[in-house]
């Protein structure tokens, strides 16, 4: 078991442990110790975050630390997950960081770390991480000037290689809304949709540092969908905080989410012949029909644990170019090594455009299996399935469920929480099964 990383990073209440200022500090230290190994250079890593205020105070707890083991910090600047990850495997870099929590609240925030290869740093090396920071090999080095360099450049290269992807008039006439969910895509993304000559207008592109995906973004398309729906846009895309994260809705406002997109994509780059080992990547969390669908157009489906970057070693491990997650996080892997908002939205937008039909066409056509998810407030972690009182619970549900429904339960990496998962061919049965399961476990294990 991990101590201080979750599935995405380190998270937390900005300004509380374990994201005050002196473990920040003893993290930054830690992650410089692991990148100055070779001592015949400099190591250098990059720092990005997103639009919370908390980010440049953590940007700069982090430098210190960095600095207290030799290493120097470069600061990207608010940047996308994905962008910051396009500047380490450009090259140059030995690691980076991203501050960042995601589609959480602006009092939240995080650390994301990768290695130079622009991956995210392996359970081995967090663990290595956690032992420094929490076993006594190293301390607070201590509030110290740092001098930060700014690189606006790791942004305008990562902006150029979006707009060199497709041709620059590809969606001419397509009418689309975004939703920057008040972060790093904010300035970006209009951008680069504007360059491929979209009619595009866009809601969550004034950021204050507090309003980060308040009431918008991609855990919030109602209104995102209300807007495409009463102005006759084609469609709409919608951005987490840091955009590694992108979902969609179509003209009626319905959500189009990552499993969607990956039966949308995948099925094109079959029909191109790049989708290689005839594959993709989702998560236990991803809906029965995308395996049943993407079985008729032979292409089998290999799952994962949740998180992106599990979803990426699959990917690694099975040499398939495309994986990602119900969220929204989708890997194109032939051109990023993390999810990638805005390059998940290029792409749909261009299987759209090759396919002459419209999301909402497509989305008529598939009926998914009823799946309920409840997240259920927990006390403490035990294993649930050797859970005197609740793994029976669950085995007991199964054998009702049999082979026409399943049961995932699993811990959030990020919060006291436990998520209930029940999946099946009947609502009502799923609805009732998933309620009982997390009564069961509120009743045993709830904070």
């Amino acid at each position: 078991m991990k101590r201080l990383f979750g599935t995405d990073g380190i998270r937390a209440v900005a300004g509380k442990a374990p994201l005050d200022p002196a473990t920040v500090r003893t993290f930054g230290a830690a992650l410089g110790r692991v990148v100055s190994s070779d001592a015949s250079r400099v190591a250098r890593v990059v720092l990005g975050r997103d639009t919370r205020e908390s980010g440049p105070w953590l940007r700069d707890a982090i430098a210190a630390g960095l600095a207290s083991e030799g290493a120097t910090a470069v600061d990207a600047g608010v940047i996308t997950t994905p962008g910051l990850a396009h500047a380490l495997w450009s090259g140059g870099f030995d690691a980076g960081v991203m501050i960042s929590a995601s589609h959480n609240p602006f009092e939240d925030n995080g650390l994301k770390a990768f290695g130079s290869t622009g991956v995210k740093l392996s359970d081995d090396v967090e663990r290595r991480i956690e032992a420094m920071m929490l076993d006594g090999e190293l301390s607070d080095p201590g509030e110290t000037e740092t001098t930060l360099t700014y690189d606006d450049s790791l942004l305008r290269n990562y902006e150029a290689f979006l707009c060199g992807l497709l041709p620059a008039d590809r969606f001419e006439g397509l009418r689309l809304m975004l939703d920057c969910a008040n972060g790093a895509a904010s300035e970006i993304a209009p951008r680069v949709f504007g360059h491929y000559g979209a009619d595009y207008a866009c809601l969550g592109v004034e950021p204050d540092g507090r309003n980060i995906n308040l009431d918008c973004g991609s855990l919030h398309l109602d209104g995102l969908g209300k807007v495409v729906r009463e102005k006759g846009f084609d469609l709409g895309l919608g951005f987490d905080g840091d955009a590694d994260r992108c979902l969609a809705v179509d003209r009626s406002g319905r959500v189009i989410d990552g499993d969607y997109i990956l039966y949308i994509t995948g099925r094109r780059l079959k029909h191109d012949g790049r989708l290689r080992s005839n594959g993709i990547a989702a998560t236990i969390m991803s809906n029965f029909w995308l395996e049943e669908h993407l079985g008729n157009e032979g292409i089998r489906l290999h799952r994962a644990p949740v998180g992106d970057k599990y979803v990426l070693e699959r990917m690694v491990a099975e040499d398939l170019a495309l994986g990602g997650e119900q969220s929204g996080h989708i890997i194109f892997r032939d051109h990023a090594t993390t999810g990638d908002g805005i390059l998940t939205g290029l792409m749909l937008l261009d299987t759209l455009a090759g396919e002459g039909r419209s999301l909402d066409q497509i989305r008529d056509a598939i009926v998914p299996c009823p799946q309920r998810l409840i997240n259920v407030r927990i006390r403490e972690k035990p294993d649930l399935r050797q859970h005197g009182i609740i793994g029976p619970a669950v085995s007991d549900v199964e054998a009702q469920l049999s082979d026409s429904g399943r049961v995932v339960l699993r811990y959030s990496g990020t919060e006291p929480v436990v998520r209930v998962m029940v999946e099946g061919k009947d609502a009502d049965a799923v609805n009732r099964h998933a309620r009982h399961l997390a009564g069961v476990i509120e009743q045993q294990l709830g904070a």
